[in-house]
């Protein structure tokens, strides 16, 4: 198997190197320095309470080596700029676009344009183009992601645009969870996106198990989305019906996130059908080690798609995806700087034998800072 490029070793390196020197320096050095992202306070009375700078910076060292071939980039893997407003009564206003520096013109698309609502924990409703959260990474944001990036359950089953035009409810009672929602499943464009599809609706209850097992969380969800098959859709993937029964477990320095989903797709998409297992635990408050399983299976052939850069290798589709995933992720300001690390052994089964057999491994390490 050949050997990674001196410059894939790079970030590894870093993470050694720079790791310990950034963790010394006070928390108090860190707040002070993302305080600043606060832009505007207003007193209590103000109609204008707060105005916040916001934003993600994520950047990528990657390496896969699969059949022969290999590919290795240095990129921006997300670039999101913005501000969000709190005023008086508990509404947010919110707007963020996505850049690249690479391309011209670097803008790429907007991803919030909102109005939110939160009287209440019970209810938060938000009309705009927000997130349409199912999947158990579907759910989680770029920025809080335990493994470098997605399961490959979720870059097959979830709608990876992500941002949609629509309106949803969402909140939590006791124990209990629920997000309720219709997006506009259109065509995706730049801005808001044309809504000259079909809509799609969401629906997800969720039930936290955790004091009676004695855990910090054991939320236990369901995620059910009905889409309107339309040519038009291109904010959605091909798929009509999507169950999703995830589970997120915390206890002591253990923690545990599971997936599993099916899909029944239209207009040539073949049913699908996942799982995703990913334990972690936490060696101490800045080092955190990671494992997943990820299966996935279409019914018929060509019908899954590969990962982000597995896909710079074999452009093709198969029809049963594995993944075994190790990663270590350290920590020097929570999910607001750190530096994640993974290795990935992946193979792709492919019936038709037209293109998307794969077998390979991927080494990825990524800077990831929000604010």
């Amino acid at each position: 198997m050949p050997k990674p490029p001196a410059r894939a070793l790079l970030p590894a390196v870093l993470l050694l190197l720079v790791a310990p020197t950034v963790a010394a320096q006070p928390a108090e050095r860190f707040e002070r320095l993302w305080s600043r992202a606060r832009l505007h306070t207003g007193g209590e009375d103000a109609f204008i309470r707060s105005v916040d700078f916001s934003g993600r910076f994520q950047l990528d060292q990657a390496y896969v080596d699969g059949g022969g071939a290999s590919h290795s980039e240095t990129s921006v893997r997300r670039l999101r700029l913005g501000a969000k407003a709190t005023l008086r009564g508990n509404v947010v206003v919110h707007a963020e676009a996505e850049y690249d520096p690479a391309e011209d013109p670097a803008y790429r698309r907007l991803t919030d344009a909102y109005v939110a609502w939160n009287p209440s924990d019970a209810v938060e409703l938000t009309v705009g183009k927000h997130g349409a959260p199912f999947t158990m990474d579907g759910m989680t944001s770029s920025k809080e992601l335990i493994a470098i990036d997605r399961s490959n359950l979720t870059n097959n089953i979830w709608f990876t645009s992500e941002y949609m035009p629509g309106v949803s409810v969402a909140g939590a009672v006791d124990r209990w969870r629920y997000h309720l929602g219709v997006y506009s499943s259109g065509e995706e464009n730049r801005g808001f996106g044309d809504s000259n599809g079909g809509e799609f609706t969401l629906g997800t209850v969720g039930y936290d198990f955790g004091g009676p097992l004695a855990a910090e969380r054991a939320l236990l969800s369901l995620n059910l989305v009905r889409n309107d098959p339309d040519p038009r859709n291109t904010f959605t993937r091909p798929l009509e019906k999507v169950a999703s029964l995830n589970f997120d477990y915390a206890a002591g320095r253990f923690n545990l996130r599971a997936d599993v989903a099916i899909a029944t797709g239209y207009l040539g998409q073949s049913d699908l059908r996942a799982l995703m297992a990913m334990p972690f635990y936490d060696l101490s408050d800045a080092v955190q080690l990671v494992a997943r399983y990820t299966r996935v299976e279409s019914d018929e052939p060509n019908g899954v798609r590969f990962a982000a850069y597995e896909r710079e290798i074999e452009p093709g589709r198969g029809d049963e995806y594995r993944e075994i995933y190790f990663g270590l992720n350290y920590y020097w300001h929570g999910h607001r700087l750190k530096l994640q690390t993974g290795l990935q052994y992946a193979d792709m089964r492919d019936r038709a034998g037209d293109g998307g057999a794969y077998t390979g491994w991927a080494w990825t390490t990524g800077l990831r800072v929000s604010w």
